[in-house]
């Protein structure tokens, strides 16, 4: 997580007494805007934090995270590490997918008592491919109120810059499975979906995963792909390619293989309604490319290729074509 006050050289000694002023004029500004509004006692607030910038976290959640009594957490030094930069001091509990009921548990005995308790993830939304969703069952099947803070999320950040037009909304995918066949079931899955999809992948993975997505949704160059790699850190990059060219991306330079990434499966373009036999329009578009520089057998057969559609279909078609215009060449 990087840090929100960079090393300034030539600067005086005084500026890590600045910055501390300037963190209690921060949590005065946060509970000037936040602190109308109600934040009762016995209520658990799921909290949105940053997902690499520090710059992104919200007045109201910094309000909130300085009036709880006590913040659950998943991982408790990731989180001590990010309260300190904001002056903040509260008794953390560790909740964590190896403990969630247990701990979910002795956070509703705290909001039993009274208190309030705050929950942050590691970064971004907790319960969006992080722990929390059976914390908020826990609590709220126990009768307590669950409030959301909004805030920073990757997935959101992500659709934000992938201009996906075309896209009947979207859909989370979070984490694809590790094993190759599962993960394979999991792309043919998405071969004809209409909505955008966001999918999650570490840097160890990311390789293996390019791979069978060329391979299930790459065939025709037409699906495109938003990838997004270290998203509001200081080597963020955003990159929209086709499907088939994703692996050569990451292969052209090692540093296209680093950082944590989400990428934005674009929607399945559109299939246009077509009379009787007549070829899709794309297919019929590169089709007659193709037989422009080729013979008819070699341009049917690449067409075949790349657009998935039988070769007897498009050879057909390429005669048919020819049979109208007797006149073109045609070295097949």
């Amino acid at each position: 997580m990087s840090d929100p006050f960079p090393n300034r050289s030539g600067e005086d000694a005084s500026a890590p007494a600045s910055a501390a002023i300037g963190l209690r004029q921060a949590l005065q500004v946060a509970a000037a805007v936040a602190g109308a509004q109600d934040h009762p006692r016995g209520c658990l607030y799921v909290v949105a934090t940053p997902i690499g910038n520090l710059a992104d976290i919200s007045l109201r959640a910094l309000h909130v995270l300085s009036l709880v009594d006590a913040i659950a957490c998943e991982d408790t030094r990731t989180s001590g590490a990010f309260l300190r930069h904001f002056g903040l001091e509260k008794p953390l509990l560790a909740l964590h997918e190896h403990n969630e009921r247990a701990g979910a548990a002795q956070v509703c005995a705290r909001l039993a008592a009274g208190e309030r308790v705050a929950y942050i993830s590691d970064a971004g939304t907790p319960a969006v491919s992080d722990p929390g969703a059976v914390l908020v069952q826990v609590a709220a099947a126990a009768g307590h109120r669950v409030m959301p803070l909004p805030g920073a999320s990757s997935a959101v950040a992500a659709l934000s810059v992938a201009g996906d037009a075309g896209a009947h909304g979207f859909a989370f995918a979070g984490f694809l499975p590790n094993k190759a066949q599962e993960r394979a079931t999991a792309l043919q899955r998405l071969r004809e979906a209409r909505q955008a999809t966001v999918i999650f992948e570490a840097p160890h993975r990311i390789e293996a995963l390019a791979a069978a997505m060329a391979e299930t949704l790459g065939d025709g160059g037409v699906r495109q792909l938003t990838v997004c790699r270290e998203l509001t850190k200081q080597f963020e990059q955003v990159v929209t390619l086709p499907v088939a060219a994703f692996p050569g991306w990451l292969a052209d330079d090692a540093n296209h293989r680093r950082g944590e990434f989400v990428l934005v499966l674009h929607a399945a373009p559109a299939i246009e309604a077509v009379a009787d036999d007549a070829l899709p329009a794309d297919a019929e578009r590169m089709l007659r490319v193709l037989l422009a520089q080729l013979p008819l057998k070699q341009a049917a057969a690449i067409a075949a290729e790349l657009s998935g559609l039988p070769r007897k279909r498009l050879y057909a078609q390429a005669l048919a074509w020819r049979a109208d215009a007797p006149e073109a060449d045609d070295a097949g």
